[in-house]
């Protein structure tokens, strides 16, 4: 979770591996789009002498749609290549690194963007640096500055970055997947009645872990199509957003004359639209071929959210606790509002000055609203919080997405195409138990938002 490991190929390349995208207007500069997607999940910050970098052999691109199809209209596509300063020494660093041409950084790393559109390319930028991994205080004594040094301006109008940063997902791994754990429940939990008498502590499995982050910030006007004005009822003001990342179809092992070598056209080995898509809904057995497909295929996997899994497990795990859910899940009645949330959008009229949907092509994606303007005091729960601007609308970096998927799909949207439904009192209430507090980095509130990465010498932090 969010999509940390999420398939069991790509948990094997976790250079590869889309862990969480972001989609939202950003606050500060409200004419333009924020674009997050993060990869290489799981970081332990002290991970030397090799620390985590992008992949000089994976080419990682985040697509806009903008007419409905589920597919690519405007492409950013980033390709990295990394040089060795000193090929005599072990070590990544040889002394402080203050600045990005440091002659103490030994491994650094540079990458090209380019935009795609009306199959076109547009080369935006090339040998950009990334900042370091953060390896210590002695090792780099002002982190903020190189990230600083490594935010870009680009002269077409975007703003990007790429290096490391704090995981800012938070999700008690530990508990939920230990046969579906919900430790403010677990008393109520089939098997944790024998074992817990009280409520337990939430623990945020991802918290002082590192990943690597793509951000881009777009003027919106970029990624809309064409309108004669946009606002919130107007389908082109909606986009749709999903990131992924490619590797070439061959790959030669090179001997002691011959390096190694990757040929052969591109192909997709992972991607990512909404936060647990491929985590929660699709079947182990189908989730390395989900990841091989573009959103315009996923139809294919239809009937996992209109019959989800999770919603036939919360019944049997918590009995007595989801009645009303269980009852709907006997009626075999296809899920709509997960449909509308996941695959479509969802159409005017179900929430009051709302609406994020795309046409009828089913598609996993972050749909955003561009027309609809940041919140002043924004709610983790998003729509669910009455929140117009947060998840499922995009998703910023602090939006609880695992506590509105929880009670999404234990029946608290149902009403929202169903009014004779009345949901569980559980369904308004289940949650992990965790917020943007149990994030140990603060958050940004600017660009690139999310937070420093935590250092490798005070991570994992010293035990008295």
């Amino acid at each position: 979770m969010s999509s940390h490991r999420e398939a069991p190929e790509i948990a094997k390349d976790p250079v590869a591996d889309s862990s969480d995208l972001y989609a939202f207007v950003t606050p500060d500069r409200p004419d333009t789009v924020t674009l997050i997607a993060n990869y290489v999940p799981l970081q332990l910050p002290s991970g030397g002498p090799n620390f985590f970098e992008f992949g000089d052999d994976v080419r990682y691109e985040i697509h806009i749609d903008n007419n409905g199809d589920g597919k690519p209209d405007i492409t950013y596509r980033f390709e990295f290549t990394t040089e060795i300063t000193n090929p005599n020494s072990f070590l990544y660093n040889t002394g402080p690194i203050e600045s990005l041409d440091s002659k103490n950084w030994n491994r650094r790393q540079f990458y090209q963007v380019t935009r795609i559109a009306d199959g076109k390319q547009q080369r935006l930028g090339r040998k950009l640096p990334c900042p370091p991994s953060n390896v210590g205080p002695l090792s780099i004594p002002k982190y903020g500055e190189l990230v600083r040094q490594a935010t870009f301006s680009l002269s077409t109008g975007e703003k990007v970055f790429a290096g490391q940063r704090a995981d800012g997902f938070y999700v008690d791994l530990g508990a939920i997947f230990d046969l579906g754990t919900l430790r403010p429940f677990q008393q109520l939990h089939v098997a944790g009645k024998k074992i817990f008498r009280a409520a337990g502590e939430p623990v945020n499995a991802l918290d002082r872990m590192n990943v690597h982050s793509i951000a881009i910030q777009v003027p919106v006007d970029k990624l809309r199509r064409r309108a004669s004005r946009y606002h919130w009822q107007e389908p082109a003001s909606v986009i749709g957003v999903w990131t992924s990342a490619s590797r070439r179809q061959v790959k030669v092992l090179g001997d002691k004359v011959a390096a190694d070598t990757n040929a052969g056209p591109f192909t997709q080995v992972s991607r990512l639209g909404n936060p647990l898509f491929n985590e929660v809904i699709v079947p182990m057995a189908q989730k390395d071929l989900w990841n091989t497909l573009p959103p315009s295929e996923d139809k294919r996997f239809a009937q996992f959210v209109e019959q989800p899994e999770l919603a036939a497990l919360l019944p049997v795990l918590y009995p007595g606790v989801f009645p009303n859910l269980e009852k709907l899940n006997k009626s075999k009645k296809a899920r709509a509002d997960l449909v509308a949330i996941l695959l479509t959008g969802i159409p005017e009229g179900l929430i009051n000055g709302f609406t994020n949907a795309t046409g009828n092509t089913q598609a996993d994606m972050l749909r955003l609203n561009t027309a609809i303007p940041p919140a002043r005091r924004p709610n983790r729960l998003g729509v669910l919080g009455g929140d117009l601007a947060g998840y499922p609308n995009g998703r910023r970096v602090t939006d609880d997405v695992v506590t509105i998927a929880l009670r999404a799909v234990a029946g608290l949207t149902v009403p929202l195409v169903d009014r004779n439904f009345t949901p569980d009192d559980a369904a308004a209430a289940v949650t992990p138990g965790l917020t943007e507090a149990d994030v140990t980095a603060p958050f940004l509130r600017n660009f690139p938002f999310l937070g420093t990465p935590y250092d490798g010498f005070n991570n994992p932090p010293v035990r008295a």
